[in-house]
C-alpha cells in the first residue's frame, strides 16, 4: 500500500513553507513517528513524521523547495522492504538491532529526554547522550550543536601556521554564527554554516541566506515602521518593593507552585491593570476603524535559537502570578526546543519585551502589528535617587512604551506608564487592583 506524506495544515496567515532537510532517503526503512523532514514557516518549524511503518518509495519535493498546506511531498510503501535489507540481509539485521539497543539503553539509564529530531541528529553524528553537556532534564538541538562545535579540533590551522597567535582561538565570526544562522539550519545544513578563519592579509566573508523566520520578521518590522506613526515615551521604576516581595516569598512561592517568582509576572499584571484603565492601548487599527478588545491576550517576547518569537498568554487577566510564570517557562522551553505551535504565536493584543536580560539599558521597541503598543523592559541598575529629601541607592529600571500615535495620544501613553510605575512601586495596588 502506498501512503502519501503531506505538508501539515498551515495557519490561514501562512501561505507557504520551506523544506529544510530530508532525514531519510528513497529506500530507507521508517517507523511510525520517525521524523522525515522539518518544514520552516514564517513563525515556527514543524516536524513531518511518518504515519506508518514502511519504506520511502518516492520523494517528490527536495530540500529548499517551497511547499503549501496539505501538499504531497513523498510516498511511503508499507509492504516493501528497504534496499539494504534486500541486498545485504545479514549486515542490515545486525545493524538495526544495535541502534535499537542503544536507544533502549538510553531510556533504561534514565538519561535526559530526547525529541525525535535530536535523536536523529545524535545518531547521524554517532553521539552518546552521556557526552553532551546540558542544563535541563532534556537535551536540546542547541546542546548538540554546541557539542558538535567543540569536537572538531583546530588541527589544520595550528599545524600549518602554529606560530600565528591569532589562529589559536576561534575567530569572532565563528562564535557569532548561531546568531546569524538558525539552529535548524546549523543542524540540517552544517556544511553551509559560515566557518571563517582569519589570517594575515586575508579578509574572509560568507554570504548566508536569511531564514524564512528572519525574512518574515524583517518584513513585519519594516511594515510596522512604514504603516504606523510610532512614538516612544519613557519612565523609570523603583523596583525595591518588588524585589523585597520576591526575596521574602521566593522559596515559599517555588515550593507551593513549583515555579520561580520572576519579574515578568509582576510586569504582566501591572500592564493588564493599566490596560483596563486605558483601553485604547489594548486596541488595534483596521483601516479607518479602531477595534477595542475586551480581552487581554499578552504577547511575551522570547529569545530562541531561530530568533525572537512572541508566544501569547491568552486571557492573561484571569491568570495568577504563578500561572503567568508557569506559562512563560513553558513557552521558553518550547521556543528553545523548536516546539512552539502556530496557535502559540497567533493573536495578541499587547506585547511585553525584556531587553534587560541581555543588558539593554534603554531602547525603543517596535510595535508588533496589528497591535498598537508594546512595553519594553530593561536592565536593573543600582542608581542614586531622592527619597524623602535624602539620596539613597535603589534598583532602578527604565521602561519604554512605543505606540501608534494615530490612535493613541501622548497623554494616554504617559499615564499608562505612570500607572505601571505606581503599581510596581507599591505592589499592594496589584492585589487591590488600583
Amino acid at each position: 500500500m502506498i501512503i502519501d506524506v503531506k505538508v501539515p495544515v498551515l495557519a490561514e496567515s501562512v501561505a507557504e513553507a520551506t523544506l529544510l532537510n530530508w532525514q531519510k532517503n528513497v529506500g530507507d526503512h521508517v517507523k511510525r513517528g520517525d521524523n522525515l523532514i522539518d518544514i520552516e514557516t514564517d513563525k515556527v518549524t514543524l516536524e513531518v513524521a511518518a504515519l506508518n511503518d514502511g519504506v520511502i518509495a518516492e520523494i517528490l519535493k527536495q530540500d529548499g523547495e517551497i511547499v503549501h498546506s496539505d501538499e504531497i511531498i513523498a510516498k511511503i510503501e508499507t509492504d516493501a522492504k528497504s534496499a539494504a535489507t534486500k541486498t545485504e540481509p545479514a549486515p542490515a539485521q545486525q545493524s538495526l538491532p544495535e541502534m535499537d539497543t542503544r536507544s533502549e539503553a538510553i531510556d533504561a539509564d534514565d538519561l535526559p529526554k530526547l525529541s525525535p529530531a535530536v535523536r536523529n541528529l545524535m545518531e547521524e553524528h554517532n553521539l552518546d547522550a552521556k557526552e553532551i553537556p546540558h542544563d535541563s532534564d532534556r537535551i536540546t538541538k542547541e546542546d548538540v550543536l554546541k557539542h558538535l562545535g567543540q569536537t572538531p579540533a583546530p588541527s589544520k590551522p595550528a599545524a600549518s601556521k602554529s606560530s600565528t597567535p591569532t589562529e589559536a582561538a576561534p575567530p569572532p565570526d565563528k562564535v557569532e554564527a548561531p546568531q546569524v544562522v538558525s539552529a535548524k539550519e546549523i543542524a540540517t545544513n552544517a556544511d553551509q554554516v559560515p566557518v571563517l578563519t582569519s589570517s594575515t592579509g586575508e579578509r574572509p566573508e560568507e554570504v548566508v541566506p536569511m531564514t524564512r523566520l528572519r525574512k518574515r520578521a524583517a518584513e513585519r518590522l519594516l511594515g510596522a515602521q512604514r504603516e504606523n506613526a510610532i512614538l516612544t515615551t519613557f519612565n523609570e521604576v523603583n523596583l525595591k518593593a518588588v524585589m523585597d516581595v520576591r526575596q521574602r516569598y521566593k522559596d515559599e512561592f517555588e515550593k507551593t507552585h513549583d515555579v520561580k517568582l520572576g519579574l515578568m509576572s509582576f510586569f504582566t499584571r501591572a500592564a493588564i491593570e493599566a490596560l483596563k484603565k486605558f483601553p485604547i492601548i489594548n486596541a488595534s487599527v483596521d483601516g479607518d476603524n479602531i477595534i477595542y478588545h475586551g480581552f487581554f491576550d499578552i504577547g511575551i517576547a522570547v529569545s530562541s535559537p531561530r530568533g525572537l518569537v512572541v508566544p501569547i498568554l491568552r486571557d492573561a487577566d484571569l491568570l495568577s502570578l504563578a500561572d503567568i510564570e508557569s506559562q512563560i517557562r513553558t513557552y521558553g522551553e518550547k521556543a528553545r526546543d523548536g516546539k512552539l505551535t502556530m496557535d502559540d504565536l497567533t493573536g495578541g493584543t499587547f506585547t511585553i519585551t525584556n531587553g534587560g536580560v541581555f543588558g539593554s539599558l534603554l531602547s525603543t521597541p517596535i510595535i508588533n502589528p496589528p497591535q498598537s503598543a508594546i512595553l519594553g523592559m530593561h536592565t536593573i541598575q543600582q542608581r542614586p535617587v531622592a527619597e524623602d529629601g535624602e539620596v539613597v541607592v535603589r534598583p532602578m529600571m527604565y521602561i519604554a512604551l512605543s505606540y501608534d500615535h494615530r490612535i493613541i495620544d501622548g497623554r494616554d501613553a504617559v499615564q499608562f506608564l505612570v500607572s505601571i510605575k505606581q503599581q510596581l512601586e507599591d505592589p499592594a495596588r496589584l492585589l487591590l487592583q488600583l
